[in-house]
């Protein structure tokens, strides 16, 4: 079966602003017990702001290296989840239900993309 990581793309300037209803967790909770159930669930996680992040970019041959917070960007990957799913609609719904979960006046998007189940790492 196809496994897929849904990206969770949030706006971290309004992150301060997002408050949870009081049955935000519950509803959380039930949809992971629900999908790690199916046996559709691998890995997932929310990540820490980019303040405690670094990038790093190879261009023209060198390394740079840029410590958060990045400012200049708008939207961030805010969490991931890697799914096994029989198909993409399968995956599709899975993280439409997700998003839905979420308080009606919070701004929450998700990039999937299959994993490419082809690709072989490279040799050490």
């Amino acid at each position: 079966m196809p496994r897929f990581m849904s990206l969770i793309r949030i706006n971290e300037q309004d992150a301060p602003d997002m408050q949870a209803d009081p049955d935000f967790e519950q509803r959380m909770g039930a949809l992971f017990e629900e999908i790690t159930k199916a046996g559709v669930m691998l890995d997932t996680a929310g990540l820490l702001p980019t303040a405690e992040g670094t990038r790093i970019t190879w261009e023209g041959g060198k390394l740079s290296f840029t410590d958060g917070p990045f400012i200049e960007t708008k939207e961030v990957i805010g969490g991931y989840a890697i799914m096994q799913c029989k198909d993409r609609a399968e995956a599709v719904e899975w993280t439409r239900r997700f998003l839905q979960i979420h308080p009606v006046s919070w701004t929450v998007g998700a990039e999937l993309r299959q994993i490419d189940e082809g690709a072989t790492p490279p040799q050490a």
